[in-house]
């Protein structure tokens, strides 16, 4: 249940390389050059690396949609299973008090769902038709309020926050630490250096080493909000029902003939995740919600 986060750090990180491209190769062959000075490149590096965030939340429904091919529903879809999840999901939410997300539904034997959007008014849950085969209806449901409690809690707009100060610390950094080495490789009458595209290719290799670091504190919140959802998911539904669901989960990720895509939203039943998983272990997660 980690494709939101996934698919939002990957256009966060291709949005910030593009802005390099841009700033660092385009603009220059134009004779338009950053501000001189780290005052100016701080703003630059502010308002570009926000704004890359903000981007990739503003645009993170309408890439899920286009990425998963999802198939949105409502109450009058012909498929029952489709008009209860429609149903559950509206009622779920109109117990936290929020408006009834976009529902929708997407082919993959891959038991998942992921709730996204840039606010409370505008959000997505989908689920694959691998969790709705594979789970109960109670499971489902504890599921479904996961997602719900995600959208409730506000998680996707500050999960932007901190991708945004992260992103200017990355450029900021970066581009100070490529204008040391360049000034440090010149001589004494201002020759040699790293040249044009020299600059530009440290940069790029010093932002992609930062933000593979800027990322670390991020996951740890990401870990620490899945606990939140999960136990917002016990409070509307109970905690042995979103337990069962992610045993459900585990059982699946654990059986061999199940697909080997879980690697990319970092879900695991062992218990010692990576400084990059952006869930806890499965295990864990079940002991917190029943002991």
């Amino acid at each position: 249940m980690g494709k939101r986060i996934v698919l939002f750090l990957i256009t966060n990180a291709l949005v910030i390389f593009t802005v390099t491209i841009i700033v660092d190769v385009i603009l220059p062959f134009f004779g338009i050059k950053l501000p001189p000075g780290y005052g100016g490149l701080a703003i630059f590096c502010g308002i570009f690396g926000m704004g890359g965030a903000i981007l990739s939340l503003m645009i993170s429904r309408w890439m899920a949609k286009r990425a998963y091919k999802i198939q949105l529903i409502n109450a009058n879809h012909p498929d029952p299973t489709a008009r209860q999840l429609f149903y559950t999901i509206d009622h779920l939410a109109k117990s936290k008090g929020i408006p009834t997300p976009e529902v929708g539904i997407y082919q993959s034997p891959e038991p998942n769902a992921f709730a996204t959007g840039a606010s409370k008014k505008s959000s997505l849950v989908a689920f694959s038709t691998g969790i709705l085969n594979k789970m109960n209806p109670k499971e489902v449901e504890a599921v479904a309020a996961h997602e719900i409690s995600h959208i409730a809690n506000g998680d996707m707009v500050t999960m932007t926050l901190l991708t945004g100060i992260a992103n200017a610390l990355v450029m900021f950094l970066s581009r100070v630490v490529a204008r040391v080495i360049d000034q440090a490789m010149r001589d004494g009458r201002g020759g040699g250096g790293l040249g044009f595209f020299g600059y530009f290719i440290a940069v790029f290799v010093l932002e992609s080493i930062f933000m593979m670091l800027a990322y670390i504190p991020i996951a740890a919140f990401s870990r620490w909000r899945e606990y939140r959802a999960d136990a917002g998911a016990a409070s509307l539904t109970s905690p042995h029902a979103m337990a069962a669901a992610l045993q459900s989960l585990k059982t699946a990720v654990e059986n061999k003939a199940e697909p080997k895509n879980f690697a990319m939203a970092k879900i695991s039943s062992r218990r010692r995740v990576s400084l990059w998983s952006t869930h806890p272990p499965l295990d864990a997660r079940i002991k917190r919600l029943i002991g």
